[in-house]
């Protein structure tokens, strides 16, 4: 049985959770890639099968979070994909949040190495909305028997197309204004 909890909730890596600003070694990484994601932290426990306003109202705060993953399977082995975390090796979370899921006015922006390298301001653009997203998790959860509850936190997809990490990169930080920003540092 796969734990399909983990790749879902935020509390799902505590493990894998750098600190913001942290450092991260991708020696031996066979395809690293980041991803710039709004954090979703849960107000209360969410039922299955609810209403997608339910699920807004759920949604207690946004955060800027980054995940990193290494892209080390074949894509035809989706078994083995699930069981490897579907490629994720690590989470940061950023600083600031915002009260609600309201993405109105929000700036997200990534940068590589201090270069401005890509935004938008429709985070929602590439994930779905976030109510559908809380809906779906708490639906998923529920089919194997867990519960999305409260102080859960979902990462809720990229905001931006995901991130190829290469050789000689030092630094990504993703910046969600005006809530605030995360980023991390690579060794090798």
């Amino acid at each position: 049985l796969l734990d399909l909890k983990a790749p879902l909730v935020g509390y799902l890596m505590q493990s894998g959770q750098i600190a913001n600003g942290g450092a991260v070694s991708i020696a031996g990484w066979t395809r690293a890639a980041a991803e710039p994601e709004l954090a979703i932290t849960i107000a209360h426990d969410v039922s299955p099968g609810g209403t997608l306003e339910a699920a807004a109202e759920a949604i207690m705060s946004l955060t800027p979070a980054i995940e990193l993953a290494d892209v080390d399977l074949p894509p035809q082995d989706p078994e083995a994909i699930l069981k490897g975390n579907i490629f994720q090796r690590h989470v940061i979370l950023g600083e600031g949040s915002r009260n609600g899921g309201n993405t109105a006015g929000l700036l997200c922006t990534i940068f590589r190495d201090g270069k401005e390298v890509g935004n938008t301001t429709d985070p929602e653009a590439l994930t779905g909305k976030l109510p559908a997203i809380v809906r779906h998790v708490a639906d998923l959860l529920d089919a194997f028997g867990e519960k999305l509850s409260e102080g859960d936190i979902i990462i809720a997809g990229s905001v931006l197309p995901p991130l190829t990490l290469t050789p000689e990169e030092r630094s990504l930080r993703f910046e969600l204004f005006p809530i605030g920003n995360v980023a991390v540092e690579f060794s090798r």
